[in-house]
């Protein structure tokens, strides 16, 4: 069965290197070009076998839900890291908009490197630098107007609890345990609501578990994958 990955936010394919390098049978779905996140779940569809399982890390998660909304019958099982199944609160969305300018405006950069990364990783990890030096790679790569994009779905998405409730697959909600965007007891509410719900925590680990702590993600990886 092919594992399909979703990135998180001006995240791609480097976000989940030690997962590709562990689990081969494996494609990295990043979807840039679309403003909305059914669009974005419909080049997810679009892009992958006829079924398949389906793993998300942030907004990589927002859109396996609405991948999982739209075609449940597609998905065998689903993996939910460092994500929130709910609505944009109303703080949040209006950041987004002074975000959005300012990228628009050639400071896209300064964005991800004095507002954004800063709140992704745990604190005293052994390899902080070097994951923070990838991230600001992966969203340079991305550009402008992926972060406008993305910005805009986020802002729009639908609250996805009914989605969650109605999850007949197997299904791995993790998190790191210092994640401050996407904290633990959101993992535990979307844990509550999935009726076939494995719920691991990551110590060590922040908003990406998956460079963080790869070792320990991984492993909780390849026991939902067992999961028949």
């Amino acid at each position: 069965m092919t594992l399909v990955f979703l990135p998180g936010m001006m995240c791609d394919a480097r976000l989940f290197q030690p997962q590709l390098d562990a689990f081969p049978d494996s494609i990295v779905v990043t979807s840039t070009d679309f403003a909305t996140i059914t669009e974005m779940a419909q080049d997810v569809l679009a892009a992958s076998p006829d079924r398949f399982d389906l793993l998300g890390l942030s907004m990589g998660g927002i859109i396996a839900m609405e991948v999982v909304r739209l075609a449940p019958e597609r998905v065998s099982k689903i993996a939910l890291l460092d994500t929130n199944h709910l609505a944009e609160k109303e703080a949040m969305r209006q950041a987004r908009f002074p975000q959005i300018e300012a990228a628009q405006n050639g400071q896209m950069m300064d964005i991800m490197r004095n507002v954004m990364v800063p709140r992704y990783l745990a604190s005293g990890g052994s390899n902080t630098d070097r994951v923070i030096d990838l991230c600001l790679k992966m969203a340079s790569d991305l550009g402008a107007a992926a972060f406008v994009n993305q910005s805009h779905a986020l802002m729009d998405r639908p609250d996805q609890s009914e989605t969650l409730r109605n999850l007949t697959c197997p299904a791995l909600v993790l998190c790191g345990i210092e994640d401050r965007l996407c904290p633990v007891l959101t993992h535990e509410e979307m844990a509550e609501l999935i009726p076939q719900a494995t719920l691991e925590n990551v110590a060590g680990a922040g908003h990406l578990p998956t460079l963080e702590q790869p070792s320990h993600t991984n492993a909780a990886i390849a026991r939902w994958l067992e999961i028949s």
